[in-house]
């Protein structure tokens, strides 16, 4: 026949796993919550990316031409001009780019470039890093 405080123990032990299980399942239940709103974010902001895809891809296009019908008129020689068409060209080519890949598309190939050339990514987060602090920052 249990004691008295052995039963009483054993209450205990029972009340506090009960608490702990409760604990757990509402800690779960809000991680699972936390990680739905976040994908829902994520998505809705891949969408609006991909909604501007399109026009992002026109005014490329567009500065690319006028940069194109510029070149002739600048002055400093064939080497000017020749490097403000080569920019035009490059506008354009990601023009194309965004035109073609969808947000997704887009973050693998970031990834895959981040892989491969690790140190100057880190660098060039760095600098974006700090241009954003510089522009959120009051003077």
């Amino acid at each position: 026949m249990p004691t008295k405080a052995g039963s009483s123990t054993s209450e205990f032990t029972d009340r506090l796993s009960d608490t702990a299980q409760t604990v757990k399942e509402k800690v779960s239940d809000a991680a699972s919550t936390a990680k739905q709103k976040v994908s829902d974010a994520g998505r809705q902001a891949s969408d609006k990316i991909d909604e501007k895809r399109g026009p992002a891809a026109d005014a490329l296009e567009s500065a690319a031409s006028t940069l194109h019908e510029k070149a002739e008129d600048l002055p400093g020689g064939e080497t000017v001009k020749s490097v403000a068409h080569s920019a035009a060209e490059k506008l354009e080519s990601t023009a194309g780019y965004i035109r073609e890949h969808d947000v997704r598309a887009m973050l693998s190939d970031v990834e895959e470039i981040v892989k491969r050339n690790p140190g100057p990514s880190l660098l060039v987060a760095v600098a974006i890093g700090f241009l954003i602090g510089r522009a959120f920052r009051e003077d």
